[in-house]
């Protein structure tokens, strides 16, 4: 019996321990994530801008992929 609790113990020190601590370095992370990714002092205009800026990059790479299609075409079809 000894030896088999001096076996268990270790991974009941990891379950009770380390897990936990895992779990906590996890979510501390992930709310510094979120706090970085969308910041409270954004403003209305802040975002406008934002999404003009993403309304542009689309609409930009949506005409690249037409002269890419185009080009593709022309060298596969000479």
């Amino acid at each position: 019996m000894t030896g088999y609790a001096a076996c268990v113990i270790p991974w009941i020190v990891l379950a009770v321990v380390v897990v936990p601590l895992v779990i906590a370095g996890f979510v501390a992370t992930r709310r510094s994530t979120v706090a970085r990714e969308h910041p409270v002092s954004e403003d209305a205009q802040a975002r406008a801008r934002t999404e003009q800026e993403f309304a542009e990059a689309e609409a930009y790479e949506e005409k690249w992929r037409e002269k890419d299609k185009e080009r593709y075409r022309q060298e596969r079809f000479p």
